[in-house]
């Protein structure tokens, strides 16, 4: 993960030489521990580091109403102008691109910055939405069934990125043969008594 980050990190100072125009927002959770890795990485090598914000989307979500009652939020971190910089989203995995829409409309709220960039750790494909990242730590090719779960070492005390299989849930079982003759008998029964 350190090798794949410096090299996002590299990418994003050659295509922003000006590391103060430069502004990186992690989307929570775990987009926030990469976005502040990615500034002292460009920070390293640029001599200053960007401005590092959190945004949380929970309440831009199109789903929102779906997952809770009352929507958990941890809060948008952002305390500097958007206005006429450079912004690079960051975040964990990119999937259907839902995620990444509601950021974005939540970053236009915050103000205009000149241009809106995408960082992901994880690219898994399956998009839904034409959303494509500009830097791209692995391209990972799974399948709808498999879910994939970034840890980070200021969450969850490790660096790691882990591919699970999603337990299938199984279609309801069909009645047992001798069940099916019944029904089948009782309804030519009925269709007797009524003629």
């Amino acid at each position: 993960m350190a090798r794949t980050l410096s090299r996002i990190a590299h990418e994003i100072l050659e295509r922003n030489p000006d590391a103060r125009r430069l502004a990186l927002v992690g989307v929570r959770s775990r987009g926030v521990p990469l976005a502040r890795r990615l500034a002292r990485l460009i920070g390293e090598v640029a001599g200053a580091e960007p401005a590092v914000g959190a945004l949380d989307i929970a309440l831009y979500r199109d789903d929102f109403t779906s997952l809770a009652a009352q929507p958990i939020t941890k809060g948008t971190d952002i305390v500097f102008s958007l206005d006429g910089r450079t912004v690079v989203l960051v975040d964990d995995v990119l999937f259907t691109g839902r995620t990444v829409r509601a950021a974005i409309d939540q970053l236009i709220d915050f103000g205009r910055p000149a241009r809106i960039e995408l960082a992901v750790l994880v690219d898994r494909g399956h998009r839904e939405l034409p959303i494509r990242a500009d830097y791209v730590g692995r391209v990972l090719a799974t399948s709808q069934q498999e879910a994939v779960q970034v840890l980070v070492q200021e969450e969850d005390g490790r660096d790691e990125v882990v591919l699970t299989r999603r337990a299938r849930t199984k279609p309801p079982a069909r009645p047992a043969p001798k069940l099916a003759r019944r029904k089948r008998k009782a309804v030519s029964r009925r269709q007797r008594r009524t003629r």
